[in-house]
């Protein structure tokens, strides 16, 4: 243990050195930004909550406060155990609403960034083919899929068979579900009210959220054109996709590596995005803290966050 506290205690003394090399000024100007992500971010979410459920009137604080608080929880856990405690609080905080309603809904907010990633994994793959590989795990998967013919092919019929002898009890529970999760995407009814809601906030959140790897770029003199801002971007957000730590920490410094090698040099790099992640993940906690305190006070707070407040739930739904 004292190992441990050891090893967290220089991690905190090497971040706050890092953040002492750093203009007030840049510093400042990328915490705005990535304010102004999280808040468009949760406009976002309270446009398409409404629109499910307009008579729990949800306002924007409370909106907020869970998509922050939820990042924040993501900054420090593996697994998006984040994404799960956020839908819980939603579904706390809207009456009437249910967990698949909530689920579905987390589809809806995450379209458009699906979309812009689905953009930048084909250009990355066109450019730095190589940095995709390191991204994701797909050569792993494939090397067990490959070296392990018999057992796969064992479990998928395992499947196929247990879905067709459950199918009679599942199909009226699967319908029930497919009901409660088409009122979580409601606001597809009228792409016209998507796009001014839901996908315009998010294009501001991404616009922000270049603006803050810009700005950190400035700061180590990490060369700014539209390619490099653009392989930070594919960078970040392959080390995201396929986050195996945290945060996905260690996989973004040796993914931005890969990307901005022959543009700078790797001690610049890695000095960049280690701030980076570092500041970002202290202000990720920070600003959830300070959001979901604003948003629902300190009682509040410790009952949505702990583990009496989410059994009720559970019961409930089930």
């Amino acid at each position: 243990m004292s190992g441990l506290l050891a090893q967290l205690w220089d991690w905190v003394v090497g971040v706050f050195g890092r953040i002492g090399d750093l203009s007030f000024y840049w510093l400042l100007l990328a915490l705005l930004l990535k304010t102004a992500e999280s808040a468009l971010i949760g406009l976002g979410w309270r446009n398409i909550l409404r629109a499910a459920y307009p008579q729990a009137e949800l306002s924007f604080k409370t909106a907020w406060g869970a998509s922050q608080g939820g990042t924040a929880i993501n900054a420090v856990t593996p697994a998006q155990a984040g994404t799960a405690a956020m839908i819980g609080i939603f579904r706390k905080s809207i009456p009437g609403s249910s967990v698949a309603g909530v689920t579905s809904a987390t589809v809806v907010q995450s379209l458009f960034f699906t979309a812009v990633s689905m953009v930048i994994v084909i250009c990355v793959a066109i450019f730095r083919p190589r940095t995709v590989s390191k991204g994701s795990p797909s050569d792993e998967s494939g090397g067990f899929i490959a070296s392990h013919p018999v057992l796969v092919a064992v479990v998928v019929a395992a499947a196929a068979v247990a879905l067709v002898y459950f199918w009679p009890r599942l199909k009226p529970r699967l319908l029930s579900t497919w009901h409660k999760a088409k009122q979580g995407a409601a606001i597809f009814r009228d792409w016209r009210r998507y796009a001014v809601r839901v996908a315009l906030p998010s294009a501001g959140s991404y616009a922000c959220r270049i603006g803050v790897n810009v700005v950190f770029m400035a700061a180590f003199g990490i060369p700014i054109t539209a390619f490099t801002v653009f392989l930070i971007a594919s960078s970040h957000m392959l080390s995201g996709l396929f986050a195996l730590t945290p945060g996905g920490v260690g996989q973004t410094q040796a993914l931005d590596i890969a990307t901005l090698r022959g543009h700078a040099s790797s001690g610049a790099i890695g000095a960049f995005s280690i701030t980076q992640d570092s500041v970002m993940t202290i202000w990720n906690v920070v600003l959830g803290l300070i959001v979901m305190l604003w948003a629902f006070g300190f009682d509040q707070v410790r009952t949505l966050l702990s583990r009496e407040g989410r059994q009720p739930q559970a019961q409930s739904e089930a």
